[in-house]
């Protein structure tokens, strides 16, 4: 039997993915402030003239690792609970216990 993608993967990634660009941005406009050197205020750190572009920047990247990573680990779980369950499925019906495999008795 063929698996159909879960389309509910993608909530909880871009929930995930929002946190990080939300806590990104914090950071990196936390760390853009004024500062003093020599007697004179200075942007701590500029891209492009402007402190709002490395805010971006920084949220952008967040954004799409978080993402992209959550995705990633998401899809891995459900396929190996799908799989789990077609075990467990497929020994029900035959009507005997699932299989170890051999790795898990070499331990």
């Amino acid at each position: 039997m063929k698996r159909r993608p879960n389309p509910w993967i993608v909530v909880p990634s871009l929930i995930a993915a929002a946190v990080a660009a939300w806590l990104g941005g914090t950071v990196a406009a936390l760390s853009c402030r004024y500062g003093e050197v020599g007697g004179t205020l200075v942007t701590l750190c500029e891209v492009g003239g402007s402190n709002l572009a490395w805010t971006v920047t920084v949220a952008i990247l967040s954004f799409l690792v978080v993402g992209i990573g959550m995705a990633v680990v998401l899809v891995l779980v459900f396929r190996s609970i799908a799989e789990w369950r077609e075990l467990q499925e497929r020994s029900d019906a035959a009507g005997q216990q699932p299989q170890r495999s051999s790795a898990a008795e070499d331990q």
